[in-house]
């Protein structure tokens, strides 16, 4: 069996179905088309104490992406770089997304700031924003 390069520049379609499908199912991100950039997936939870946002940055050191805390937006942005030096690997594919990143959120007003923590393990950056209870933005409104 041979291994063929997908090109997908060199693309025509045999049908008009098939070009409405190739449309449909590609994706419009950048790290894909041979671009230097990537988007990490992320979650975010609401707990009653806290927000926890869960970035999944497989295959990097703590030391390869930063966070910062600007005026009520939360970023996190760093760089996964492609190490290809072993001369003994021959790539056929690779699906992994390498680049630099950033992701920012902007968070309520009701958080605290200064209490912000970061924790990397297994793959997964979790960045834990305590809610200011004092600060609730939240309030019945009492019908006349």
């Amino acid at each position: 069996m041979t291994l063929t390069k997908y090109n997908t520049r060199d693309y025509r379609p045999v049908s008009f179905n098939s070009f409405l499908d190739r449309f449909f199912n590609d994706t419009f991100d950048p790290s894909l088309s041979g671009g230097s950039r990537f988007t990490p997936q992320v979650d975010i939870l609401e707990q009653d104490k806290s927000f926890e946002i869960q970035l999944a940055l497989p295959g990097m050191n703590k030391d390869d992406f930063s966070i910062e805390m600007n005026e009520g937006m939360l970023t996190v942005s760093g760089e996964r770089k492609f190490e290809n030096e072993k001369k003994e690997k021959n790539y056929r594919t690779v699906e992994t997304h390498y680049g630099s990143f950033s992701r920012s959120f902007h968070l309520p007003k009701d958080i605290k700031a200064e209490k912000i923590e970061a924790k990397y393990d297994n793959g997964i950056l979790h960045v834990t924003v305590p809610k200011d209870e004092k600060k609730a933005l939240k309030r019945l409104i009492s019908i006349k």
